[in-house]
C-alpha cells in the first residue's frame, strides 16, 4: 500500500483552524440563542412515584400514558417484565397509591388538567388487586349532603396510611372534626375488601399518628388551644398516656418520628441546644437520652429512620444538611449504598430497603440540583442497575445550572443561610440576578434539588440567589426565632443583604437586580420595592400578601378562625390589636402609593390561603400611581398553580417583563 502525504503550508493552517473557531464559536452562539422550551421546566412529571410490595417481589408505580393521563402500573421487581396496567383512566390521573400488602393496592385520583377551581370532587380512595382485579371504592369523591353510600365513606375522609402488615388488607383513614379551632382527626380502620370501618379511639385533638410495625396505632400528638400534646398507648388493650404538652412556639418539646414494636420512641429535640437533633426518648422516664442519635452542625434534624424489621434494629437514618443524605449503619446497606452511589456519581441516591431487607432488590430514587429525578432498581446480587423511569425526560441536565449552598452575614452579624444558582455557559461576573424569596415564611425554604422556576430564570441568563432569612425554619431556634414580628422589617433586610452578598462576590450588576416571589414572598416583593426602591429595579409578586390585617379578617380563608390565626399568627407575625401601629406600618396595602417600580402582579381566582381580594385592593391602590403595574388573573387557580398553559404563560410573561427591565447582557 502506497502511503501519500499531505503538505499543508502556514497560511492554510492558519485559514483552517480560523475557519474551525468560528464553526466552533457559531455553534456555541447558536446553542445559546436557542433557548429551552417554557413549558419543558414546567410539564407534569412523567414518571411520579414507584414503591416495592412488602416482600420486594413486585413494584408499583405511577407513569404518564400517550395521553398523558397518570396510571398505576406493577410489575415483577427483577425488572423484566412488562408492566401491568392495575388504574387507568382516559379523563383522570391516579394522584397517588401505597401497598396494602403483597396482593393489595389503594390509590386516589384526580384530573391534573383541571385547575383547583374548577375541581369539584375529591381523591377519594379506590382499592384493588395488583392484578388489576378486585376493585372497590372505599371513599367517596363527590361532597354531598345525601348519605353516603353503603360501606363508602364521605367525600371529607382522608387516607392515612396502610396497616403495614403483611397479612391485612386494612388502612387507616380520618374524618376532620367540626371544631374550627380545636381541631382533630377521627380516625378509622377500613377493611378494603369489605369496606367495613370500625373507629380507632385516639385522645381528642389528635391530628397525627405513629404506628409500629405490626400496625398498632401508639402515638398521638394532639393540639388544644395552642397546646401540644404527646400521647402513648401500650398496647391495643391499654389506655392511652399522656407523655408531655408544651407550647411548641415558645417551647422546645419534641417531634415524635418513629416507634417500634418493643416501645422504642425517637424523636426530634433540641434539648437545650440551637439546633434540633435525634433522640431516643425513654417512655418510662418520660425523658430524652443524655446524648443523642445523629446531630448535624448548623442545622435542625429533618429526616426519617430506616428499620429493618426483620433483625429489629435501625439500618440506617435519612437526613438532611446543605444536601440530603442517608447514614447507614448496616454494614450490608452500606456497601450496597456505595455501590449504587458509584453508578450514579454527583447525585443524591435514596435507597429503599422496604419491609424485607432480606432481599437483593432495592429501590433508587435518584437526583441533584440538575437532574430533576429517576427511578431506578438495583439486584444487589448482580449489581445490575435497570431504570424504570424519568421524572422530566425532556430535561436535558448538562444545561442545567449548579445549585450551591452558602452563608452570608446580615447587617447585625447573623447568619443566613442562602441558596446560590449562576446561569451555566456564562462568566460569574455582573449578571442579572432575581432576588427569590420564598413563601410560609416559617418554614425552609431552600433544597439542593431541581426547582423549575430557578433552572428555568438560570437558562436565560440570570442569577438567582435564595435566601433562608431569618423566620425560616431548619437551622436552629435562633434565626427562625429572629424573624417572630419581622414582616417588612430584620426579615426585608435580610433580602436586601442577600443582595448586596451577591454584589459584592461580583456575581450581580447592581444596577440590574429584580426581587421576586409567592405568597409571604410575594409581599416581600411589594415592601422591597415600597421600603428600598433604589436596590431593585422591578418585582415579581404572584399570590403575595398585600396586608396582613386581611390575613386576620378574610373569612372565606381556609385559615380563618383556626389555631394558627388564633394562637401562631399574634406571636409570630403581630397582635391585631397590641401591633396595630406595627401591623399598619408593614403593610404595602396602606403604602401603596409609594410604590413606582414595574411591578408583575399575579393571583389565583380560586386561592382560599391568600385571597385574591389581597391582589384587587392593592392593584385599585397603586394602579394610580403606577403605570407599570402588569396585572395577572387565573381564574381556575389557587395558591399553587397547577395548569401548564397558566405556568407557561406567567414565565413567558416573566421572560419578557425581565428583558425588558434588567436585559441580558
Amino acid at each position: 500500500m502506497r502511503t501519500i502525504y499531505l503538505r499543508i503550508t502556514q497560511p492554510v493552517l492558519k485559514l483552517m483552524l480560523a475557519l474551525t473557531w468560528v464553526l466552533v464559536n457559531a455553534q456555541a452562539i447558536q446553542a445559546r440563542e436557542t433557548p429551552i422550551p417554557v413549558e419543558n421546566f414546567f410539564k407534569s412529571a412523567q414518571f411520579t412515584d414507584a414503591l416495592l410490595s412488602p416482600n420486594a417481589e413486585f413494584i408499583a408505580f405511577l407513569a404518564a400514558d400517550t395521553s398523558n393521563r397518570t396510571m398505576l402500573l406493577v410489575m415483577n421487581a427483577q425488572g423484566d417484565a412488562t408492566p401491568t396496567v392495575v388504574a387507568r383512566y382516559s379523563n383522570l390521573d391516579v394522584v397517588f397509591f401505597n401497598w396494602v400488602n403483597n396482593d393489595r393496592l389503594v390509590y386516589g385520583i384526580s384530573d391534573k388538567k383541571t385547575g383547583a377551581g374548577d375541581t369539584y370532587a375529591g381523591t377519594g380512595l379506590f382499592a384493588i388487586d395488583k392484578d388489576g382485579k378486585n376493585s372497590r371504592q372505599i371513599i367517596d369523591r363527590i361532597r354531598s349532603i345525601e348519605a353516603p353510600k353503603f360501606r363508602m365513606l364521605p367525600a371529607s375522609t382522608q387516607f392515612i396510611s396502610p396497616v403495614n402488615s403483611e397479612n391485612s388488607d386494612d388502612v387507616y383513614v380520618g374524618q376532620p372534626s367540626t371544631e374550627r379551632v380545636n381541631s382533630g382527626i377521627n380516625l378509622f380502620r377500613v377493611n378494603t375488601r369489605t369496606g367495613q370501618a370500625e373507629i380507632v379511639s385516639v385522645p381528642p385533638n389528635s391530628g397525627s399518628f405513629l404506628q409500629d410495625q405490626s400496625g398498632q396505632i401508639r402515638i398521638a400528638v394532639s393540639n388544644r388551644d395552642g397546646i401540644t400534646g404527646v400521647h402513648y398507648k401500650e398496647n391495643k388493650n391499654t389506655p392511652w398516656v399522656l407523655l408531655n404538652k408544651f407550647d411548641g412556639t415558645i417551647e422546645d418539646g419534641y417531634v415524635p418520628i418513629f416507634i417500634s414494636s418493643e416501645g422504642e420512641l425517637y424523636v426530634t429535640a433540641r434539648n437545650g441546644k440551637d439546633t434540633a437533633a435525634l433522640y431516643r426518648y425513654d417512655i418510662k422516664k418520660k425523658a430524652l437520652d443524655a446524648s443523642p442519635l445523629m446531630e448535624l452542625n448548623g442545622f435542625d434534624f429533618e429526616g426519617r429512620i430506616l428499620f429493618n424489621s426483620k433483625q429489629n434494629k435501625i439500618a440506617g437514618i435519612r437526613y438532611e444538611s446543605d444536601a440530603p443524605g442517608t447514614l447507614w449503619l448496616d454494614e450490608k446497606e452500606k456497601r450496597i449504598q456505595g455501590q449504587i452511589d458509584a453508578l450514579l456519581p454527583d447525585r443524591v441516591n435514596n435507597v429503599d430497603i422496604g419491609r424485607n431487607p432480606d432481599s437483593d432488590i432495592r429501590l433508587v430514587k435518584s437526583f441533584s440540583d440538575t437532574h430533576p429525578g429517576s427511578f431506578l432498581l438495583f439486584n444487589a446480587a448482580t449489581s445490575k442497575l435497570t431504570p424504570l423511569g424519568e421524572v422530566l425526560p425532556d430535561i436535558d441536565t448538562s444545561k442545567m445550572a449548579y445549585r450551591d449552598f452558602v452563608r452570608y452575614k446580615a447587617r447585625d452579624g447573623m447568619e443566613i443561610p442562602a441558596y446560590v444558582t449562576l446561569p451555566k455557559g456564562r462568566p460569574a461576573k455582573n449578571l442579572p440576578l432575581v432576588v427569590m424569596v420564598h413563601g410560609g415564611p416559617y418554614l425552609r425554604g431552600g433544597h439542593w434539588n431541581w426547582t423549575p422556576a430557578v433552572q428555568f430564570l438560570a437558562s436565560r441568563g440570570y442569577a438567582v440567589i435564595e435566601p433562608d432569612f431569618r423566620g425560616s425554619t431548619g437551622y436552629g431556634k435562633k434565626l427562625h426565632e429572629a424573624g417572630w414580628k419581622q414582616w417588612g422589617l430584620a426579615m426585608q433586610d435580610d433580602l436586601a443583604d442577600a443582595r448586596e452578598w451577591a454584589i459584592k462576590q461580583g456575581y450581580a450588576d447592581p444596577k440590574r437586580v429584580c426581587i421576586a416571589g409567592a405568597s409571604y414572598g410575594g409581599y416581600a416583593v411589594l415592601m422591597g420595592l415600597i421600603k428600598e426602591p433604589d436596590l431593585y429595579r422591578c418585582g415579581i409578586s404572584w399570590v403575595g400578601v398585600s396586608d396582613i390585617n386581611l390575613l386576620y379578617d378574610v373569612s372565606w380563608s381556609d385559615t380563618a378562625g383556626n389555631a394558627w390565626t388564633k394562637f401562631g399568627m399574634p406571636k409570630l407575625i403581630g397582635d391585631q390589636q397590641k401591633d396595630a401601629e406595627q401591623l399598619q406600618r408593614t403593610s404595602p396595602l396602606q403604602q401603596a402609593s409609594r410604590l413606582k417600580s414595574p411591578l408583575i402582579l399575579a393571583y389565583g381566582g380560586a386561592d382560599v390561603r391568600v385571597p385574591i381580594i389581597h391582589g384587587t385592593k392593592f392593584y385599585d391602590a397603586v394602579k394610580a400611581h403606577n403605570k407599570k403595574v402588569e396585572w395577572i388573573v387565573y381564574p381556575e387557580e389557587a395558591h399553587v398553580w397547577g395548569l401548564l398553559k397558566n405556568n407557561v404563560d406567567f414565565w413567558t410573561r416573566v421572560e419578557k417583563f425581565l428583558d425588558e427591565n434588567t436585559a441580558v447582557k
